[in-house]
């Protein structure tokens, strides 16, 4: 009996090695999708750095040390970094509302919090000035006061905050939903507050998500240039974000200049999402 089963035994060994050496070959599909993303992706990315670096290390830092493109920069990272900041607060209160509480409207309110991922940011822009500027419904009476929020930084941040907020909800909310509430009621039983609750409980369970969330607002707050350019009338030296001021270095001619600020912005962007596949785990 025993000596029958070996061959059986072995004849399942070469089946199974059989078909592993059946599986397809991952060369083919691959290569055709480098073919494919050359031209779109990487060609694109390459040629900022090529030409950044086209008159050398020396003219790439004395591009950036211009202070038009240095302001550029820092008032870029400030932007995002209050952006991401006030977009956590404000996207993990809307997620927790939204995914905790049942009340009419419901449905219709997801949809226009949403909205701004789908709504060009022409138009984002365009709402802000009809709403803010000195001919808008709150402006003209706020702009007799002094009180404009347009044309400055505050009207750049409120663009950034408008275009920026889906992607932290869109990454807190699910969590939300698929999280336990048994654990929260546990709480609820041994005389925890909703807020001690909240903070002890659901929130460490949101933090990957407020982590990711964060970084892909700050990303997209860093490049946003469609609503910014409305709202802030591009001022050098006052209102003018990297992303316009290689905008207006363009148009003037000046492609080094504009392809320093453009390598910086594309070097942060792969830092950025170096730590979203490093540390939440989509890397895996």
């Amino acid at each position: 009996m025993s000596s029958m089963s070996r061959p059986n035994r072995s004849a399942g060994n070469r089946r199974g090695s059989a078909g592993a050496v059946a599986q397809p070959s991952p060369w083919l599909p691959v290569g055709m999708l480098i073919v494919v993303l050359l031209p779109l992706l990487l060609m694109p990315l390459a040629a900022v750095f090529i030409f950044a670096f086209r008159g050398g290390v020396g003219a790439f830092i004395a591009a950036l040390l211009i202070p038009d493109a240095q302001f550029a920069l820092r008032f870029s990272l400030l932007i995002a970094f209050a952006t991401a900041f006030l977009n956590g607060l404000i996207g993990t209160f809307a997620a927790y509302v939204l995914s905790r509480y049942r009340f009419p409207g419901e449905r219709p309110l997801n949809i226009v919090v949403n909205l701004p991922v789908a709504i060009p940011t022409v138009v984002v822009g365009t709402s802000l000035l009809l709403l803010w500027g000195p001919i808008g419904l709150l402006g003209r009476w706020l702009d007799p006061l002094g009180l404009q929020p347009m044309f400055t930084p505050f009207g750049v941040l409120l663009a950034h905050l408008f275009v920026t907020f889906p992607y932290m909800l869109s990454t807190i909310k699910p969590l939300l939903d698929e999280l336990e509430t048994t654990y929260e009621e546990a709480a609820y039983t041994i005389g925890a507050s909703r807020w001690q609750t909240f903070w002890y409980v659901t929130l460490p369970a949101l933090r990957g998500g407020i982590f990711t969330g964060a970084l892909l607002t700050f990303a997209h707050s860093l490049g946003e240039f469609g609503a910014t350019v409305l709202v802030s009338g591009n001022l050098r030296l006052r209102t003018q974000t990297a992303p316009l001021y290689i905008f207006a270095q363009f148009e003037a001619g000046n492609i080094a200049a504009a392809n320093a600020v453009a390598a910086v912005l594309a070097a942060l962007s792969f830092v950025i999402f170096f730590f979203l596949l490093r540390y939440t785990g989509n890397g895996r």
